[in-house]
């Protein structure tokens, strides 16, 4: 039985259709959209019929003069839909084109393209060359693409109008042609099943269980309830959120989630859980989703606090930012958002630690100095070099808080290179003692030991701060000491520890086991296989850096690609090469014209470099055209509404998208930085580095959501030639 008060819910295609009218007309569209919420049935709401239309419930609403609304209003119930907005001729030709219906079987409600009578189906387009096609589609089988019975496509959402059309597929070609005359979760089920992904984990993943309960296809108000509706559906909780949607349209992440997601989000679970995910798959949005939705039950206890946690601190200002823009002023007083080393740094100096925390390479030289005294001890005779001394002071000495001789000659030193033997390491270890002994006459303490400070206070009692949750944000970034420091920061209870992590992705650290951390994970490891980002041939072309290197799953297994994919085929990466950077900088200028002219603000393109110093050098090369420019700031967020095209280096652009990416002086010696490529003689640190910097690339790369451009100059990063 329906509701007394109205339901009134907004489809995602509203809000993009919202979003791409003239801003002039959009106040028009509001003011319309929360009266409507506060009541559809109002006597200056006109409903009109659409005579042409193939669904009998929708219903078109008069906005002003030109725009009109296309409404779902079916005959049973309290049930208003707004599914689309656009001129009077448009909205119409767009109502007589789809069809909005609860599928028999699923239960879902579902919008999708219909044909005309008497009309073939339209083609439609893939932006890619015909060239690029036929080396994708080299050999096309007459067979279909599909093999499935009815049932089995009736129980994945495939329409009972479409079983005719999914039938008769019989190439990945026909089925990206096929999607707009597809539900979107019919069409990704199917898309998956063609890239490889097995009929098991399809219908575990999309099918409904077998009930003898029968779908009422009237039901419009149960059907808004169904988890696979609400990844396009959605109802606003109050005039504030609806507010928030239609200040943001665009910004589908803050209310729209694929049922994977909101499983991940809306459950309990009974310890720590670790999410996997390529990127694009939203692994940050269920981060944050997820903390709102623990400080939002009614079961969190009163002034219990949620730690939100990242690596870097330009991210946690993003995050924080976000936040705002889903939560409630209340919510976000339960949460606090800050990077770990910020945390510890504060942490310990409430409890009395008087030492200043200081970084490798930072501009101050205190760590550069110690560094140089402590090296000067090293035994000539030994024939080390610089850099072997300093990641075994990393990867050793900090990482397993060895303090005195006996203990490095016990300590381990799996994953090194060079072998020593006992008479080698006690020739060795006057350096590190050195370097222990230059900070502490300086007052000065490392990150590593810092956090292992504070893992002793927490573990002897010496202070009782702890958080009712914790919610980690690119979790393959994080040290062994510092997730041994998260396990100590929250009770082993229900919903304690939730990580979203992708090795992918690692450009800071060595990989970690969470299990070896404290954080058991048994039986709560996800993983996030859709990329909602990035074009399908950006992805592979960012992912294919990677395909010959063994990664890790945060856990000590290894996590492949294999089962990630984007549902957009899109446009090609275009790579170019020229002689000079002045060749270079007039092409970049000339493409963002381009752009420009075909309706991207100049806010939506990013120009990516590998340095700081290269962003000032491109900086200057787009103001010398005229062109308005903004440099990201790690310290802070990213104002869209700052015109200009933006510069971040790769480090900069992590957890950020642009509808365009530009990728520039991509050449030798600076991807990877020769720098860092050189600063080890051991073969296994020069691999890791290796790796690190093809992480580095592969990230910049996916944050394109649209295009991808990647130039050089002169000779071109080996990177591109792989």
């Amino acid at each position: 039985m329906s509701n007394l008060q109205p339901k009134v819910a907004l489809g995602d295609g509203f809000l993009q259709a919202f979003a791409a009218i003239p801003r002039s007309k959009q106040k028009a569209v509001m003011s319309f959209v929360s009266k409507f919420r506060s009541n559809p049935r109002a006597p200056g709401i006109n409903y009109e019929v659409i005579r042409n239309a193939r669904d009998t419930n929708f219903r078109s609403v008069r906005i002003d003069q030109d725009y009109r609304g296309v409404v779902l209003s079916p005959e049973q119930g309290n049930v208003y839909i707004l599914l689309w907005v656009d001129k009077h001729d448009e909205a119409y030709t767009w109502a007589e084109r789809h069809r909005c219906q609860i599928h028999p079987t699923t239960g879902s409600l579902q919008l999708f393209e219909v044909e005309h009578e008497f009309e073939q189906p339209e083609e439609v387009s893939v932006p890619i060359t015909v060239e690029k096609l036929e080396q994708q589609y080299e050999k096309v089988d007459t067979k279909p693409l599909f093999e499935l019975d009815d049932e089995t496509l009736l129980s994945i959402g495939v329409p009972q109008e479409r079983l005719a059309l999914v039938h008769s597929l019989t190439s990945e070609l026909e089925l990206e042609k096929s999607e707009p005359r597809l539900p979107i979760e019919a069409f990704e089920a199917l898309y998956l099943l063609a890239a490889g992904t097995s009929l098991k984990d399809i219908i575990q993943e999309y099918s409904v269980s077998k009930q003898n309960i029968p779908v009422d296809i009237k039901d419009f108000e149960k059907a808004l309830d169904h988890p696979a509706t609400q990844r396009r559906f959605h109802v606003p909780e109050d005039e504030q959120e609806l507010g928030r949607m239609l200040n943001a349209p665009l910004e589908r992440w803050r209310v729209f989630l694929h049922p994977s997601q909101r499983q991940l989000v809306e459950r309990e679970w009974k310890g720590p859980v670790r999410v996997l995910g390529g990127a694009g798959t939203g692994k940050t949005v269920v981060a944050m989703h997820r903390a709102r939705w623990l400080v939002s039950q009614p079961e969190w206890p009163k002034n219990a606090r949620l730690l939100f946690t990242t690596f870097t601190s330009n991210l946690a200002l993003d995050i924080a930012d976000n936040l705002r823009k889903i939560c409630t002023p209340e919510q976000v007083q339960r949460i606090e958002v800050i990077n770990l080393d910020a945390w510890v740094s504060q942490f310990v100096r409430r409890n009395g630690y008087q030492s200043r925390i200081i970084y490798p390479g930072g501009r101050d030289n205190h760590y550069t100095n110690c560094w140089s005294k402590a090296m000067a001890l090293a035994d000539g005779s030994l024939s080390f070099p610089d850099s072997f001394y300093q990641e075994e002071w990393q990867r050793v000495i900090l990482s397993q808080q060895v303090r005195s001789r006996q203990e490095y000659f016990a300590a381990s030193r799996i994953g090194r290179g060079v072998a020593l033997n006992r008479r080698q390491r006690a020739q060795i270890w006057p350096v590190f003692e050195e370097m222990r002994e230059q900070l502490a006459r300086g007052g000065f303490v490392t990150v590593e030991d810092a956090v292992y400070h504070a893992l002793e206070l927490l573990q002897q009692g010496d202070d009782k701060r702890s958080y009712h949750a914790v919610v980690v944000d690119e979790g393959q970034d994080f040290a062994a000491e510092a997730l041994s420091l998260l396990r100590a920061l929250v009770p082993e209870q229900y919903n304690d520890i939730f990580i979203v992590g992708d090795a992918h992705q690692r450009i800071y650290q060595r990989k970690t086991s969470l299990g070896q951390c404290g954080i058991n994970i048994m039986g709560r490891g996800r993983k996030l296989k859709i990329n909602y980002r990035t074009t399908e041939l950006i992805r592979r072309y960012a992912t294919a850096l990677l395909e010959n290197v063994e990664i890790d799953d945060l856990d000590g297994g290894t996590d492949g690609t294999k089962d990630y994919r984007s549902l957009v085929l899109g446009q090609a990466p275009i790579v170019q090469n020229f002689n000079d950077l002045s060749g270079e900088g007039q092409w970049l200028v000339e493409n963002i014209n381009h752009l420009q002219n075909s309706g991207l603000s100049l806010s939506e393109i990013c120009i990516v470099t590998r340095t700081n110093s290269l962003c000032g050098t491109y900086e200057e090369i787009l103001q010398s055209y005229g062109l308005a420019t903004h440099t990201l700031s790690r310290q802070k967020v990213d104002d869209r509404s700052k015109e200009g095209v933006r510069l971040a280096t790769m480090h900069r652009i992590k957890g950020l998208e642009f509808r365009c990416v530009m990728m520039v002086g991509i050449n030798h010696g600076v991807v990877p930085l020769s720098k860092a490529m050189k600063a080890s003689q051991d073969v296994v640190e020069q691999r890791l580095t290796d790796i690190n910097e093809r992480a580095l690339f592969h990230v910049a790369a996916t944050r394109a959501v649209r295009y991808l451009y990647i130039s050089s100059y002169g000779i071109p990063s080996e990177y591109l030639e792989s």
